[in-house]
């Protein structure tokens, strides 16, 4: 396979992936936040750590099926989630803090809050930083 076919293909996977790793950290921050009751700062960190395991193990074994082993890439791969996770963090505190955050809008026919928009926010910027450093460090060798 060439290797514009198989970036492509490492591109169209790592976006379902990050539907799915969205789709997990969303649900377990709602799930934190709004059912349990628990600080939303604590289940924005939740659900990341929830989204970081599963998306770890699916960009391992299904978008860049590294066959190397797992600490070296599971430590690359911490430090970008720790490190893309500190600019999401910064994001929603910086969005959400002040009125913005305790004003509800509608959205198609959804109350979401200042909170949710911001969690939305920091969770596209999250994913982007995250692309472009698994894409730099943490699989490169594994292209190549």
């Amino acid at each position: 396979m060439s290797r514009t076919k198989r970036s492509v293909l490492q591109f169209t996977r790592f976006c379902v992936v990050g539907v799915l790793n969205t789709c997990v950290t969303l649900i377990v921050i709602f799930v934190c936040k709004s059912w349990l009751d628990i600080n939303p700062y604590i289940s924005n960190a939740l659900g990341y750590v929830c989204g970081l395991i599963n998306s770890f193990v699916w960009n391992k074994q299904w978008v860049f099926r590294s066959s190397r082993g797992y600490a070296g890439e599971a430590a690359r791969f911490a430090v970008g989630f720790a490190l893309c996770y500190a600019v999401q963090l910064l994001v929603v505190w910086a969005i959400s803090s002040g009125s913005f955050g305790s004003r509800v809008f509608d959205v198609c026919g959804f109350a979401l809050s200042g909170y949710g928009v911001a969690t939305l926010v920091g969770n596209a910027v999250y994913t982007t930083c995250n692309f472009i450093y698994n894409k730099l460090f943490t699989f490169r060798a594994s292209e190549e």
